[in-house]
């Protein structure tokens, strides 16, 4: 009997999307898919279920080093103030 893991890379590779693997935690492998416009992640777990999440966004590019770095920075200052408040 076929594995849903193996199953679900089968039917990615016939519809001719790419996708890497990943292991993001102990009981789990990851299928990223990017599409047009989405991003997939399909989890598989070691007892042949599985969950998925959907990313949509409209693709717009940014561009610029500094850009990036402003960006990366809201991210870190974000993440910075969800722990101090999460921790009061």
């Amino acid at each position: 009997m076929s594995s849903a893991l193996f199953a679900t890379m089968r039917l990615l590779d016939t519809l001719g999307l790419h996708f890497f693997i990943e292991r993001t935690r102990p009981d789990t492998i990851r299928l990223s898919v990017t599409l047009v416009g989405e991003r997939l992640e399909i989890d598989m777990f070691e007892d042949d279920h599985l969950e998925f999440s959907r990313f949509r966004g409209n693709e717009s590019v940014e561009g610029g080093y500094e850009e990036l770095m402003l960006f990366l920075q809201a991210q870190a200052d974000h993440s910075e103030n969800s722990a101090s408040t999460s921790i009061r």
